[in-house]
């Protein structure tokens, strides 16, 4: 049974740090691209960060390129989110994502094949 649970979110004041993590299981760790996704109150769903493992590729949102860090550690089958400077317009709830193909994240997102459940960050000002 493949399994992707993400943790880490709370309530944080502007400019503080969180770490999301997203525990996977039932998948083969390594042959897989992760993402990040967040979706505000009112607000359609937005790719924030994701990566590859095969070509350690990156791609940020602009709005907080500078300020996530994504990346995995194989070891432990998990991707990350590491946020600073956070602002209240990152306030959502956020979605890890695995997929094969790096693209889809920014493309076609209807196409990604697993999906973890939400961790809420909320930014007070």
């Amino acid at each position: 049974e493949v399994q992707l649970q993400a943790f880490g979110g709370g309530l944080v004041q502007a400019g503080g740090s969180l770490r999301l993590s997203c525990e996977t299981s039932g998948f083969t760790f390594g042959e897989y691209a992760f993402g990040w996704f967040r979706q505000a109150p009112g607000k359609e769903r937005e790719g924030v960060a994701c990566i590859t493992q095969t070509e350690n590729r990156r791609h940020y949102l602009d709005s907080v390129q500078d300020r996530f860090i994504v990346f995995t550690n194989s070891a432990k089958n998990t991707a990350y989110l590491q946020m600073y400077d956070l602002k209240p317009e990152d306030t959502a709830v956020y979605y890890c994502a695995a997929d094969p193909t790096f693209g889809n994240f920014w493309t076609r997102p209807s196409r990604i094949d697993y999906w973890g459940q939400g961790t809420l960050v909320t930014v007070s000002s």
